[in-house]
């Protein structure tokens, strides 16, 4: 018999034997979505599933067919558009149904039909027109760790007003069944369904379970979201065509790219499965958003392309290999997309969305993240190239803490742009008022202005010559009904590159 991590090259072996017919009971236990807001365009989601925590979702292998509406109002008395589609076994009987020709900078109520049930209700909108001058409203946040603690923030998030998207920089689940390595101490909440995840059928039974979080379903039923990954959906710290099982000290097994492939693959298609993501992210998700005049956002890929991490990955005391001037974090192909996109984008703020700290972060030791930018200085300075000279901000997650800092090529350098780092969701679990270690990093690191250890998401707004952050925290996850406060507020000014007090 093969070894699981095998498995995933024997399509029959991951899923089973489907079932015959499909189960009975609710369809849509998984709820709605919808993201990728453009002025003309839209992608709504939603996946059937009446036995989510099934390798089928209960569904087998036939498809099934959907009605759909798009209503201009929540009663949906004014039916904008409607029509079918037909959802997969092959896709896990998701629905990724791309709207375009729709009107721009309007909302919109939509919900779904099969088996005679109706779907929750959802409510989404188009990005403005290109000409559109006024202020746009968004959020950003990720690393939802299910064992850590409940999704109040999620929650709070939903009922935030005018928002034109949320940004979700990944992480939408943990891979790992138990707690984390580095997350020793935090206390489980609430426990994963099954073990590790290594083949589709454990992708996408986490997934579902995830989805079947209320606080997550309504930020998903409230607000458009352009959805990215990180690690976790596939594995930690993995780059590239590479494992993080990569034969050195602290992960003495290997696993070769070739072994590796076919779990990636199974991760990112049940990563796709479940977001509200056009057919194109399939292949990498980098893309662009525009928002009038005010806003391009230029959502970039930080794990499919890059290198694997130099000197044994985790924080280290830089080595040579660091230094690789050929050092790749994008890639050739999405350096040149963000190149030409940032030279024809004439909106005034320009954004990159992503996922692991810009900024340079000194430890303690002289120490570097490896996993991070500070990984890849030399693929650092060819993107602070392109944004020298712009008004520029940058979005990021990954560290469960929020900070905000100026993004520059030396220690201390000229700034360059202004970065916000989104803490997270719940990943590391109930936050304090001071990481400890914290006043230490930033001593050592005085660029860096602001940082807090509450869980939570940020709220950002651009208008006119103001990039405006506000980090909205919840003072516990392990238990529900957390208020929500605001932990800080930092701002980034046109014509002057960096972060400074709100």
């Amino acid at each position: 018999m093969l070894p699981r991590r095998f498995v995933l090259a024997l399509p029959a072996l991951v899923l089973g034997t489907p079932r015959s017919a499909p189960a009975s009971g609710p369809i849509f236990t998984l709820g709605v979505a919808s993201g990728e807001p453009r002025p003309d365009s839209l992608v709504l989601w939603t996946r059937l599933a009446p036995l989510p925590l099934e390798p089928d979702g209960g569904m087998g292998a036939a498809p099934a067919e959907l009605g759909w509406e798009l209503a201009e109002d929540e009663g949906f008395q004014r039916i904008h558009r409607s029509g079918r589609v037909t959802a997969t076994a092959d896709e896990a009987h998701s629905v990724h149904l791309e709207l375009d020709g729709l009107p721009p900078g309007r909302s919109f109520f939509f919900r779904f039909h099969a088996r005679g049930e109706a779907s929750p209700v959802g409510r989404t909108r188009t990005a403005p027109a290109p000409e559109h001058d006024g202020p746009v409203r968004f959020l950003a946040g990720g690393c939802q760790n299910w064992e850590h603690g409940v999704f109040t923030a999620w929650a709070h998030a939903a009922r935030e007003p005018d928002i034109a998207f949320v940004f979700h920089y990944g992480d939408s689940i943990y891979e790992r069944a138990g707690r984390l390595p580095g997350a020793s101490g935090v206390p489980v909440v609430r426990s994963h369904q099954g073990g590790d995840c290594l083949t589709l059928a454990d992708y996408r039974i986490r997934h579902a379970q995830y989805r079947t979080d209320p606080d997550l379903q309504s930020l998903h039923a409230a607000h458009p979201v352009i959805a990215s990954y990180d690690d976790h959906e596939v594995e930690n710290n993995w780059a590239g065509d590479h494992s993080q099982q990569d034969g050195s000290r602290r992960f003495p097994r290997l696993v070769t790219p070739e072994e590796f492939a076919p779990r990636r693959a199974a991760g990112q298609q049940a990563w796709w499965e479940h977001m509200p993501v056009a057919r194109a992210a399939r292949d990498g998700a980098y893309r662009r958003f525009r928002f009038g005049r005010t806003l391009a956002l230029h959502v970039l890929d930080t794990r499919r392309f890059r290198d694997d991490q130099p000197c044994g990955d985790g924080g280290q005391t830089p080595c040579p290999a660091a230094f690789n001037p050929q050092a790749q974090m994008l890639g050739a192909a999405q350096e040149a997309w963000l190149r030409e996109g940032l030279s024809h984008a004439n909106a005034r703020w320009q954004v990159l969305a992503q996922q692991i700290f810009l900024s340079q972060r000194i430890l303690a030791g002289d120490r570097r993240s490896m996993d991070s930018w500070d990984g890849y200085p030399a693929a650092r300075e060819r993107l602070l190239a392109m944004l020298r000279g712009r008004d520029c901000a940058v979005l990021t997650g990954d560290v469960h803490r929020a900070w905000a800092g100026d993004v520059a090529a030396e220690p201390g350098g000229a700034p360059v742009a202004a970065e916000f780092v989104a803490t997270s969701i719940t990943s590391e679990g109930d936050g304090s008022d001071m990481q400890r270690g914290a006043a230490e990093i930033l001593s050592r690191n005085p660029w860096l202005r602001f940082h807090s250890n509450h869980r939570g998401y940020t709220r950002h707004e651009a208008c006119g010559d103001v990039l405006e952050a506000r980090f909205m925290a919840v003072p516990f996850v392990s238990r529900p009904g957390a208020p929500l406060l605001e932990a800080g507020r930092r701002v980034a000014l046109a014509g002057r590159p960096g972060v400074v007090p709100g």
